[in-house]
């Protein structure tokens, strides 16, 4: 496929008995979004924290760029251009704004004897850092506390800080948790820029945002995949609207 970067192929992950993800397979494109839909317990979070390396598969492979990757550690696929947001917001909330994405950015370019450099003058760190806050919508920020940001504020951060690791791939756990409209709007806005240049795959249970952002649709139900297709395709799937979007709570008509 033209511009895949991220291919997992038949993924499984048991726990024990319990298969948390079955044989699960899709591809990341550049220049794509594709969303991963499916009720509590579908195996989302595991499908990224597989992809992410924050878990190893119990059987199945990813190929990053056609590289096979299932047994790098996650530094070692963030280091690659594979960066992810988590569930619940992930900063530093007594550090500046730039500071959190200065310290991300310095995670991405380790070099020898930087113990004893002055992080506040590491060039490559700090454009990174600028570069990341001025594409999340953050830059007039940049010198406030984390902490003194509003939850959606907080949100747009932890995006920046996966940015200023200058990542090809992003893997988004619901970053419209919890948000109100208006920041609702400005993240659905951030998430449409960012995906005319990585692959992204975002979690998320906002179906207005899903069939607003998206270029492709995977539903996942009990750990395995249900259906993967165009937006039109999974809003006129009987199976997808039995199983998850619910034909009259949803409006998919």
């Amino acid at each position: 496929m033209p511009d895949a970067i991220l291919d997992a192929r038949a993924l499984t992950r048991r726990f024990g008995g319990l298969v948390a993800n079955d044989a699960v397979s899709l591809t990341l494109v550049r220049g794509e979004l594709h969303a991963l839909l499916g009720p509590n317990g579908a195996g989302k979070s595991t499908l990224i924290n597989l992809l992410s390396g924050d878990l190893a598969a119990t059987s199945g492979s990813i190929l990053y760029k056609g590289h096979e990757i299932s047994h790098y550690r996650a530094d070692r696929r963030s280091r690659l251009g594979i960066g992810r947001s988590f569930q619940k917001t992930n900063i530093f909330t007594g550090f500046t704004v730039f500071e959190n994405c200065r310290l991300a950015a310095q995670s991405r370019l380790p070099r020898a004897l930087a113990i004893f450099a002055e992080a506040a003058i590491d060039g490559p760190s700090c454009t990174l850092a600028r570069r990341a806050l001025a594409l999340a919508g953050l830059g007039e920020h940049a010198e406030r506390h984390a902490g003194a940001l509003s939850h959606g504020e907080q949100r747009q951060l932890e995006i920046a800080m996966v940015l200023a690791t200058d990542p090809e791939v992003l893997l988004l756990d619901e970053p419209l948790a919890g948000m109100g409209t208006e920041e609702s709007v400005r993240m659905v806005k951030l998430l449409r820029r960012l995906a005319a240049d990585h692959a992204i795959l975002l979690v998320e249970h906002d179906m207005d945002a899903v069939f607003a952002l998206a270029d492709r649709i995977t539903v996942m139900v009990n750990g395995q995949v249900l259906e993967s297709g165009a937006p039109s395709q999974i809003r006129a799937s009987a199976a997808v609207q039995q199983a998850y979007l619910g034909h009259e709570e949803h409006g998919l008509d």
